[in-house]
């Protein structure tokens, strides 16, 4: 049995980093984006898999536009035609505000749309295959108001209500895990915050309105596979393999922050144990009272590359020659590039702007930042002053610029989010 495990579409993100295609009146960013899910669905079809996967976040927030929503559509509609089955899991970012349910998704079981699956309960679904039955456990995005009432956790602290959601959590899970059919295979599917994942680049996405789920309480002899979303950076959070716990991570860059991971999907492997394993990387250890094997393998994507050109030439005679010089070394074509440089307040004049934007033209898209440096004053950073900023964004930026700190802007943008959550509970209180 074969499986296809992607996660994190976020079709229509990251449109600042991109350009209108006069050819197709599409902005370049959705078409990246187009092309890493249909890069997906065309293995799926190569390799007639048994089950696609989604593991939730298919675009930026419920309500998008209806050619973001046809452009995600007509990718998995290739699956219907070839009579692949389709599982869609609810993340958060598919549920309105109030997180009452997949609105992003929920059309695709409203329509009766054959094969799919929309996954918006902890349930169990158990799923006929080419290859025989497949039951898949789902948890969705959980918010806090889904297992508590205001009464019972308005005076607790974050921590608390932590523990008490995982109280709610693990008498119902482990009800479906009783019911589980211990002759075929098993895989869970969730969108989560694992305790122990790596948040990596994709911090400002991955922190939000849930609670963070122990590793023990995925690692069980019930399953055999636990298909993760929610953390945009691919990880396998179970080195031992038993079972593997992974992330795939998102399928393309959403902005500078995810500048260096790599981007891709997974495809799976189940076999009854007894059966030679061949044809895929991790190979799982299977105990002897296990009854399946698994082998997995995370596919990397050629995804656009994004590139920060950081020059300090604030100690330079010539400034403008030592950022024509990074400019040149790197390599900036059909790239998204940030170029920051760093000078003083009296080499403003020695800045040539014009031939910068040419040098930068062969880039795909890109932005200049200019930082000034004073040994007197702090100057505030331009591109606060531009647009408005959420209060998250605004302290991202700080921080960006703040090297110093860097050892801390992780719990710093952690305390930031518990306080602005503590913040609009307040409010709803009081409303």
């Amino acid at each position: 049995m074969k499986i296809l495990h992607v996660s994190d579409i976020h079709m229509g993100s990251g449109f600042a980093h991109g350009r209108i295609n006069p050819l197709t009146g599409l902005n370049t960013r959705l078409e990246d984006f187009g092309k890493s899910l249909a890069t997906c669905i065309d293995r799926a079809i190569v390799d007639q898999v048994d089950l696609v996967m989604f593991g939730g976040d298919a675009f930026p927030d419920a309500t998008p536009a209806p050619y973001i929503q046809e452009a995600f559509a007509s990718e998995f509609r290739r699956l219907v035609d070839h009579d692949i089955p389709l599982i869609l899991l609810v993340g958060n970012h598919d549920q309105h505000a109030q997180g009452q349910g997949g609105a992003s998704l929920s059309i695709y079981r409203t329509l009766g749309v054959p094969g799919v699956i929309v996954a918006d309960k902890l349930t169990t679904h158990r799923i006929d295959t080419n290859n025989g039955r497949l039951q898949v456990l789902s948890i969705p995005w959980i918010n806090r108001s889904a297992l508590l009432t205001r009464p019972e956790s308005e005076k607790l602290s974050l921590p608390e209500v932590n523990d008490l959601l995982l109280s709610r959590l693990e008498p119902v899970l482990e009800a479906e895990v009783r019911r589980l059919d211990p002759t075929i295979p098993t895989v869970v599917l969730g969108h989560l915050m694992a305790d122990n994942a790596k948040l990596g680049a994709e911090k400002l996405l991955a922190v939000g309105r849930g609670f963070t789920v122990p590793l023990g309480m995925l690692v069980k002899e019930s399953f055999d596979y636990v298909a993760l979303g929610h953390v945009h950076r691919h990880q396998n959070l179970n080195p031992a393999n038993d079972p593997p716990v992974v992330y795939p991570g998102s399928i393309d860059r959403v902005d500078f922050s995810e500048e260096k991971e790599d981007k891709g999907y997974v495809v799976i492997e189940i076999q009854p144990a007894t059966a030679l394993a061949d044809g895929l990387l991790q190979p799982y250890s299977a105990r002897g009272d296990r009854a399946f094997q698994v082998n997995w393998e995370f596919c990397p994507l050629p995804v656009r590359p994004f590139l920060t050109i950081k020059v300090d030439a604030s100690k330079e005679e010539d400034p403008q020659a030592k950022i024509v010089k990074a400019i040149k070394k790197a390599a900036i074509a059909d790239a998204v590039v940030r170029l920051i440089y760093q000078i003083e307040s009296q080499q403003t004049e020695l800045i040539q702007a014009i031939e910068i934007h040419e040098l930068l033209a062969a880039a795909h898209s890109y932005t200049i930042q200019a930082e000034l440096v004073s040994q007197l004053i702090q100057p505030r950073l331009p591109e606060l002053g531009e647009t408005a900023h959420s209060p998250i964004d605004a302290l991202n930026t700080y921080l960006e610029h703040r090297t110093d700190l860097s050892h801390l802007s992780a719990a710093m943008m952690l305390a930031a989010h518990e306080l602005l959550i503590e913040q609009a509970e307040l409010l709803e209180s009081i409303i």
